[in-house]
């Protein structure tokens, strides 16, 4: 896939003109501190590459001189490099699933407001993907511990992400560890180019790649630029609810801003207020029930292990709701144990769903 240079050229004399979309707690919540550089005519490894880049001048926006009511001085980049709703389709055989898309790169864990963050910033450039690492923990012999998001539920938070993000949910994008472990900074921007043919990146300020972490976020920038892609950085969008002295999370990359450590201990102890406005929606643990975890008609009590991922610390938790499929969501109240988790609902019967099958899966939503 070509980048066209004039949809980026008609596109800068029309900024002005433009009137940006809202997206509530998205781009306020971060902002843009630097573009990589682009040409207006496309170098020969640009066209090397199968796609061009363009040169824009560099942005430098501080945190304090950057307020909503100014976007409009700041161009619009939700065209740039985009794709027709109609292109968002299964690539040709032996095109990358995510050829001429915008990557998000980090760890996509949580999926929290800062990852919406850096989906964001990629639909504002073009169609947005994540590129998540599958096999970490046991390449790195990690001891195992259960997702925040379990597997089955990550399509629907990044659904959910849609209106943030131009009506165009982000699709996740995976890439067996082991594959890339080794790679250095350079090899591995080199595949992003050259095997996964993106035409941009977007990357937090803190990000590291390559081997050992031994890349920066000026290196990716800097590497991108001379294989013909973009590289967008963007601040860390940060934790404005926990003051200055809560802010220790034993985590020496913590410097305050919204990260997976601060969802697992806000989880452990049991805040789910600050859960959600991490994740930016409540938190949805969902449980594999079967027929006998159910020891009467407003009551579901499961084992720990018939859970898909984490739940909250030990405790009762009021005004959850219990989510059945697709029938109404029923209100319920959830007690959390060492060895068990309790969900007894408040006015509905369970009986009226359909138990018939070995197993359901289930959701509480913690309010």
């Amino acid at each position: 896939m070509l980048c066209g240079g004039s949809r980026v050229l008609q596109h800068l004399s029309d900024h002005h003109q433009q009137t940006p979309i809202g997206l509530g707690l998205g781009f306020c919540g971060a902002k843009i501190v630097q573009l990589s550089s682009f040409f207006l005519r496309p170098s020969s490894q640009a066209i090397a590459n199968g796609h061009f880049s363009h040169r824009l001048h560099h942005w430098m926006i501080s945190s304090s001189g950057f307020h909503c009511r100014n976007f409009g001085d700041i161009p619009v980049l939700h065209t740039c490099f985009s794709q027709r709703e109609d292109d968002h389709e299964v690539p040709p055989e032996g095109l990358s699933p995510v050829s001429g898309g915008i990557v998000a790169l980090g760890k996509f864990d949580a999926l929290h407001i800062g990852h919406r963050e850096l989906a964001i910033q990629a639909s504002r450039i073009g169609t947005p993907y994540l590129l998540s690492f599958v096999g970490m923990a046991e390449v790195l012999g990690w001891a195992p511990r259960a997702p925040i998001v379990a597997k089955c539920d990550r399509k629907r938070v990044l659904t959910s992400w849609a209106s943030y993000c131009g009506n165009r949910a982000p699709v996740e994008y995976e890439i067996e560890f082991a594959s890339v472990r080794h790679l250095t900074p350079r090899q591995f921007v080199e595949k992003l180019s050259k095997e996964l043919r993106v035409c941009g990146v977007v990357a937090g300020e803190n990000y590291r790649f390559g081997y050992r972490a031994s890349g920066d976020a000026t290196e990716l920038v800097r590497l991108c630029e001379e294989y013909g892609i973009g590289a967008y950085i963007i601040n860390s969008v940060m934790d404005k609810i926990q003051d200055s002295g809560k802010r220790d999370s034993g985590d020496s990359k913590d410097r305050g801003q919204v990260s997976s450590t601060r969802v697992r201990q806000a989880l452990a102890v049991g805040d789910m207020r600050y859960v959600s406005e991490l994740l930016g929606r409540a938190h949805r643990l969902i449980l594999q029930v079967r027929t006998r975890d159910m020891p009467s008609e407003r009551r579901i009590s499961v084992p720990r292990s018939s859970i898909l991922n984490l739940p909250p610390g030990n405790g009762i938790y009021k005004s959850c709701l219990l989510l059945v499929g697709d029938e109404p969501s029923i209100p319920c109240s959830v007690v959390v144990d060492t060895l068990d988790i309790h969900v007894e609902t408040e006015e509905l019967p369970l009986c009226n769903s359909d138990w018939a099958q070995e197993f359901r899966l289930l959701s509480v939503e913690f309010g």
